[in-house]
């Protein structure tokens, strides 16, 4: 049987620690920042980690991760 292909698109967004959570980071920091308020700012600058139904679903586009 070949080797399961990873997903590209996944690989680039999502990222498996050590002990197998899946880490992200957080849309709307990219521009437009003036309006956007420090808390908001400051609390989108904190990578997240997934729950764990979608961690599942993004395990199996990550196979070799």
């Amino acid at each position: 049987m070949p080797k399961m292909k990873t997903n590209r698109g996944a690989r680039k967004r999502f990222k498996v620690t050590k002990n197998g959570k899946i880490k992200y980071n957080r849309a709307n920091r990219r521009h437009i920042l003036t309006k956007k308020s420090s808390k908001r700012k400051r609390q989108l600058r904190a990578g997240s980690f997934l729950t764990a139904g979608d961690a599942g679903l993004v395990k199996r586009l990550l196979p070799n991760g």
